[in-house]
Parts: structure tokens; C-alpha cells; sequence
């Protein structure tokens, strides 16, 4: 009976060294194909209204521009608990659009709160910015 103990033991202890090697060698195995959710463009993109800036009226702005286009942003509150809507993520959507259209800077008209709107379905509330967006000429 002791022989069949050291026998099962030792079985035992081999089984757990075999396992415990495969799974260091694949541990360490090159792996190729990842697949994530992670997209370049988002990336690019990310950043953009940061290369929006914001000029208070035309005489700020310095040499040669173009209006491109008129812009908005909104910020919804689209539940109760959720937070508030706010001119800085508003004015920061319509930043995005302005890139989009190719500007580098933006000027902002006015921003409105609109509170328990029953024309807009999807939100208790929001605020709507409005801008001009522009392209300046780069004074290098």
C-alpha cells in the first residue's frame, strides 16, 4: 500500500508539472491576430475640435479667412439622473463639426438652454450652441 501511495503521488505531481509547462509555453507563444474595438480614425478624430479655436468676432481674426459653414453642438440630458447638459461639451461638439468642415477657428453666436423640450424626443434637456466656422490662412 505504500508503494501505490508514492506511485499516485508522484503521478499526481507529474500531472501538475506537465500543466504547469504547457501553460508557460503558451504563455510566452507570439500571437498574431488580435481583434480589438479600437479604431485609428477614433483616434485622429479624437482630438480635433482642440484645433478649433475660439475668436470672439471677425476683427480677431488675422489675415486672410473664409466662412465655411454654419455649425451646432448639443449637449442632452437624456434621463433624469443623468448629468446636466452643459455649453462646454455643446461648444465642444460644434468644435468637431467646424473640423470636419475643415475650419481652424469658430465663432460662437450664442448657446440656449432649452429645458423640458417636447419637440426634441430624446432629451428632458439641452443646450444647442451656434458658430461660424471659419479657415484662416496660417501666418508661417
Amino acid at each position: 500500500m505504500k508503494n501505490s501511495t508514492v506511485i499516485f503521488l508522484s503521478t499526481k505531481r507529474n500531472v501538475a508539472i506537465c500543466f504547469l509547462a504547457a501553460l508557460f509555453v503558451t504563455g510566452c507563444a507570439k500571437i498574431n491576430d488580435i481583434s480589438t474595438n479600437l479604431d485609428a480614425e477614433n483616434f485622429k478624430n479624437y482630438f480635433s475640435p482642440t484645433k478649433v479655436k475660439i475668436v470672439d468676432s471677425e476683427k480677431d481674426l488675422v489675415g486672410k479667412y473664409k466662412l465655411l459653414g454654419l455649425v451646432e453642438g448639443e449637449s442632452c440630458q437624456e434621463k433624469a439622473h443623468h448629468a446636466a447638459p452643459n455649453e462646454i461639451d455643446a461648444r465642444t461638439e460644434a468644435r468637431g463639426k467646424a473640423y470636419k468642415l475643415g475650419a481652424n477657428a469658430i465663432i460662437f453666436s450664442q448657446c440656449v438652454m432649452i429645458e423640458d423640450d417636447k419637440a426634441a424626443k430624446y432629451c428632458l434637456a439641452s443646450t444647442v450652441c451656434y458658430g461660424r466656422a471659419y479657415q484662416v490662412e496660417q501666418i508661417k
